[in-house]
Order: structure tokens, then C-alpha cells, then sequence
């Protein structure tokens, strides 16, 4: 016989790999002009000018407190926007600015798309501002393509420097404001420059500084991108009635030159996308890396203008006039005629609609509910803690005592003094460690201005009193005239019956 061997099958050639990485294609965004460009300009001035003067408007709020309007005073614990002041148990109030902010953007959402994303998101205001340098220093689109390709020369980098170094000193600029909503902004400047500040200031300084500086010059659109959650659930909240960017297809299709025969308005120019901060086709319909910001519009009117044709090929539009206009210009050939049907059977937007109703109700109901808190807001507000070891203590004469401590909390500037009453079972009495009497042997407690007073309380039933294990007691200020100011009530216990 003669023996086989098993033939081995040589491995298998491993499969190729698909990379899913893509690098970034950098965007060369073209300067436009137009009425959406001059608007986002008036916003841009009027958010920038908001945040870097707020922090230095004043407000007089008496001797001893802080004099700048707008101040998040983290040492004390306070608030200050103009005449009002919050306290950190009142945080209640920020709790319903956000909500108030989160409806607000809900409902501007659903009427107009992603208008905060494109005209008013910090991202947004900021990247401008940085392509607006750029563009001074370095030129248009064309010029800063051209730039990036050539060669590292001198004339290169002290264009790169330049652009760099404003980046640098705009950055600077915003960090430090930033950190001036939380501190005196003269005295941050001072003590920034002649190197008195804390070194956690100098962090945070350095930390913003370098966040507006990598966000706005180099992240860009993937912030808005890849970063931002905002895109991945704003659809949610469009419906068919919601005006956005859109590119009325049933006008610009079929796409050609400009003087060919039997096609749309779009000419294939492709100004829109040159002019998009994001790098994308507005043609390609509604997506999420578009931030409504507008600028296609104004590109492609100078384009409509140049070639005599209407403009609002691309133009903010709701989902049911795109619709209405599809099918009103389908029969029509491309032309004058399709767009006179086109556009007349366009409707007003709906912008009174049960979703924005919603959005209203619960905007009125927050802010009702938040007015009404502030208007019955008081000014003294007294806790009383109940001192949990030992629950009681047994006298010598067989009595029972509690201790208390009591906190008054005046959020006036005026000092004040007050009466205290407890309001108890009889032979039940208060009294309050080193605090003095009035002429009726009640106990006197005094609240200094703007500030916590603490106070220990010893509350005493009487040797032979009956009284349940747990009593309710109500502890009471009265003022000057005898008038209750604040109350605030708790338990007395003791032994089992």
C-alpha cells in the first residue's frame, strides 16, 4: 500500500479592511453680501457688544455690596443682575430661566428652523468673527486656497502669524470677559496684568482662551458637525409648517448653462456651496450638517440678479408650499410660466399651530409661575433644625428639652431685630442662648444685613407636663410693631407617655 499525505491548504489572504476615517476637507467659505449677511452682521455686533460690555455696566446697590450689574459672586454665594439678587436656595429661578430658554428654543425651532444654530449659537457668532479676520488678512476663498497650497515662504507665514496672533488677542479678549461675570471686571484687569490673580484664575483665563481659540479657528463646522447634539434631534421638532433653508427644486431642475434650452432656473454655479461655512450642497435637501444660517440665499440672488431671473431659488420655505409648489409647476416647462405657478401656489405659514400653542402655553405658565414666585418672594426667611443627638434631654428636676438651631436669613442690607414666639402647648417655653430679652421676658434675636444669623434655641417643657411623644411647635418672629415677618414650624418629642 502506499501511503497519502493530507495536501495543507495555504491561509487565506486576509481580507482588506475598509477604513471608515475620512480625513477633514477643509472649507474655504467666500465672502457674500445680501440681506441675510447684513443681518447676521447686526447680530453678530449686538451679541459680541453684549458680552464684553455687560460685565462692566454698574449698579448702585448701597455700601458694602458689589457695584457691578451683572455678577455671579461665587464667594458669597449670590447672583446679581441688576436690582435683583438670588440666593443659592433660590435656585429654583435658574432651574426655570433654563426651561424658559429650552421652550423658547423649542418653539423658535419649529417656526424657523435652526435660526439660533445659524445667527445667534456662540459657535457660530465667533467663527464668523475668525473668518472675517481671515478673510482681511489672508483673502477671499480663492486667495486662502491659493495660500494653503504654496509653499512655507515668508510672505506665507507672516500672513499665518498675523491671522494666528488676532485669533490669539480675540480669544484673549473673550476668555477674559468671561471670567469678569464672576468677578469685579476692573479689578480681574488690574490684578491680570500686574500678575495679583489667584492662579485659578489664571486656569480658567488660559482654559477659555483656548477653547475660543481651537473652536472658532481650527473645529468650525465639525463642532457644529460632530460635537453639537443639538442637529441629531432639532428635526424632531420641525414639522410641514416650519420655515427653513430650502432649494426650491421644482424651479431650478433640470440643472444646465445658463443659456441652454429647457432648463431650470440653477446653472450649476455653484455659489451656494462655495459660501456654506459648513461645506455642504443646499440641493441635497435638508441636512443635518446645515445650520440654517442663509448664506446660499444671498449667493444665489446676486447669482439671479446678474441673469435677470426672480429671486428665491433658495429661500427660507415650509415643507407644504415646497409641496404645493411641486405640484402646481410639474405640468409647466421651465421657464417664466412654471414659476408664475409655482409661486402663486404658495401659502402664508402657519405659524399659529397646535405645536407652537404648546410651546406658548408652557413658556406663559413658567413664566407666570416664576413672577408669581418673585412677586411673594420674602425678604426673611427663618429654619429652624431640630438637633437629632440625643432626640431629647431628661432634667434633674424632670423636665424635657430640645435643642433647636434656628437660621434667619435677611436678604435685605438692613439690619433688624425680632421677637421670637413659640408658639406651643402651655408650659412649654424658648429660649434663645446669649440673646436678650424684651420688656414681656421674650427672647430678642437680631439679623445682621444680607447675611445668615444662626441661633441656638433650647426649648424646656415643664416637670409633671403630659404631652404626647411628639408635639408640633411653630417658632415665630414678630417685628417692632408685633407684626409676624416669617414662621416655620417643627416637633418637640419626649419620652413615650
Amino acid at each position: 500500500m502506499v501511503e497519502t499525505k493530507d495536501k495543507v491548504k495555504p491561509p487565506a489572504a486576509p481580507e482588506a479592511v475598509t477604513s471608515l476615517y475620512a480625513d477633514r476637507q477643509k472649507v474655504y467659505p467666500k465672502a457674500v453680501s445680501g440681506t441675510v449677511r447684513r443681518a447676521k452682521w447686526l447680530i453678530l455686533a449686538l451679541c459680541l457688544g453684549f458680552y464684553y460690555l455687560v460685565p462692566w455696566l454698574r449698579w448702585d446697590r448701597g455700601p458694602g455690596a458689589p457695584s457691578q450689574a451683572v455678577l455671579v459672586d461665587m464667594q458669597n454665594a449670590r447672583l446679581y443682575f441688576l436690582w435683583i439678587e438670588i440666593w443659592p436656595q433660590e435656585v429654583y429661578y435658574l432651574t426655570g430661566l433654563l426651561i424658559l430658554g429650552a421652550i423658547g428654543l423649542f418653539m423658535a425651532t419649529s417656526l424657523f428652523g435652526r435660526v439660533w444654530c445659524g445667527f445667534t449659537c456662540p459657535q457660530t457668532v465667533w467663527t464668523d468673527l475668525f473668518m472675517l479676520v481671515e478673510r482681511w488678512i489672508q483673502g477671499d476663498r480663492n486667495a486662502r486656497m491659493k495660500l494653503d497650497q504654496q509653499p512655507m515662504s515668508s510672505a506665507k507665514f507672516m500672513k499665518k502669524a498675523a491671522t494666528h496672533a488676532v485669533w490669539l488677542l480675540i480669544s484673549a479678549a473673550t476668555g477674559g470677559a468671561w471670567i469678569m461675570y464672576f468677578q469685579d471686571a476692573p479689578t480681574v484687569v488690574r490684578e491680570l496684568f500686574t500678575g495679583q490673580s489667584s492662579l485659578s484664575t489664571y486656569f480658567f483665563f488660559g482654559l477659555f482662551t483656548a477653547t475660543t481659540y481651537v473652536f472658532a479657528g481650527w473645529a468650525r463646522e465639525q463642532l457644529c458637525i460632530y460635537m453639537c447634539p443639538w442637529p441629531r434631534f432639532q428635526a424632531a421638532m420641525l414639522d410641514e409648517n416650519s420655515l427653513v433653508v430650502t432649494y426650491r427644486e421644482w424651479r431650478g431642475e433640470p440643472r444646465g448653462k445658463a443659456k441652454a434650452e429647457g432648463i431650470g432656473d440653477c446653472v450649476e454655479c455653484s455659489a451656494c456651496v462655495n459660501v456654506c461655512p459648513t461645506g455642504i450642497d443646499i440641493r441635497d435637501g435638508i441636512q443635518m450638517a446645515c445650520i440654517g444660517c442663509g448664506l446660499c440665499i444671498d449667493a444665489c440672488d446676486d447669482i439671479m440678479q446678474r441673469l435677470d431671473r426672480p429671486q428665491g431659488l433658495i429661500a427660507f420655505e415650509t415643507w407644504n408650499n415646497l409641496n404645493a409648489s411641486t405640484k402646481a409647476a410639474a405640468s409647466c416647462p421651465p421657464g417664466p410660466e412654471r414659476r408664475k405657478q409655482g409661486m402663486a401656489a404658495r401659502r402664508v405659514p402657519k405659524f399659529i399651530r397646535a405645536r407652537t400653542l404648546v410651546y406658548m402655553g408652557v413658556l406663559a405658565a413658567v413664566a407666570g409661575v416664576m413672577l408669581g414666585s418673585y412677586a411673594l418672594r420674602t425678604t426673611l426667611s427663618l429654619a429652624v433644625i431640630r438637633e437629632r443627638a440625643p432626640l431629647f434631654v431628661r432634667l434633674s428636676d424632670g423636665g424635657v428639652r430640645n435643642g433647636y438651631n434656628l437660621k434667619l436669613a435677611n436678604k435685605l442690607r438692613e439690619e433688624g431685630n425680632y421677637v421670637l414666639v413659640l408658639e406651643a402647648p402651655r408650659g412649654v417655653q424658648a429660649t434663645v442662648q446669649d440673646a436678650p430679652l424684651d420688656s414681656s421676658g421674650r427672647p430678642v434675636i437680631h439679623s445682621r444685613g444680607d447675611g445668615i444669623t444662626q441661633w441656638r434655641v433650647l426649648v424646656t417643657a415643664a416637670p409633671g407636663l403630659h404631652l404626647p411623644e411628639s408635639v408640633p411647635v411653630t417658632f415665630r418672629l414678630l417685628d417692632a410693631a408685633g407684626h409676624s415677618v416669617t414662621a416655620t414650624s417643627s416637633v418637640f418629642l419626649g419620652p413615650k407617655p
